[in-house]
């Protein structure tokens, strides 16, 4: 029987797959995700339950973005949400949630901001949203559902806020 070619790669050559290929461009990696601070109250327990049948409640939330360089191309991302509830004028909940992650990035000087404040946060925000709804119901209130937050928009409104000072000069 003769030696045919099979179309295999002789066992001197290399092959590089797909998952072993570098990749052009900008890369993050996620080594952790952990909520860095979780606080919830109920100030007018037990009797603020029962204003909930009669009443509207009114239901105000903040997002925000930090960053901390932990390390060089290292950065810790915590997305802070703060919700608080209102019944009658009283305070029926509030919920602080920093929910934290570590990133590691490969990118140039002018990517790494854009990537620290709009795709980190969006990684972040379904564990966040979640960690919220569960400890509003867990608290004995419907659970606040966050509305899906457009992180680029922020950004770029940020951007903006920040250039109309020195324009006015």
């Amino acid at each position: 029987m003769a030696d045919q070619d099979s179309g295999a790669a002789p066992a001197d050559e290399t092959v590089t797959t797909k998952s072993e290929a570098t990749v052009d461009g900008p890369s993050l990696m996620v080594s952790a995700q952990y909520i860095k601070d979780l606080s919830v109250e109920v100030p007018g327990a037990p009797t603020i339950y029962s204003l909930m049948k009669n009443n509207q409640p009114d239901v105000s939330v903040h997002i925000d973005v930090n960053v901390q360089p932990l390390q060089d191309k290292t950065y810790e991302v915590a997305l802070v949400v703060k919700a608080d509830c209102k019944l009658d004028g009283q305070v029926a909940f509030l919920v602080e949630l920093s929910y934290g992650g570590v990133f590691t990035l490969t990118a140039s000087n002018e990517q790494v901001e854009p990537m620290l404040l709009i795709e980190c946060p969006r990684l972040l925000f379904p564990f966040a949203r979640n960690i919220v709804a569960d400890a509003t119901r867990d608290a004995g209130f419907p659970p606040v559902l966050l509305s899906p937050v457009d992180f680029l928009a922020l950004y770029n409104q940020q951007k903006e806020n920040q250039q109309k000072p020195s324009s006015d000069a």
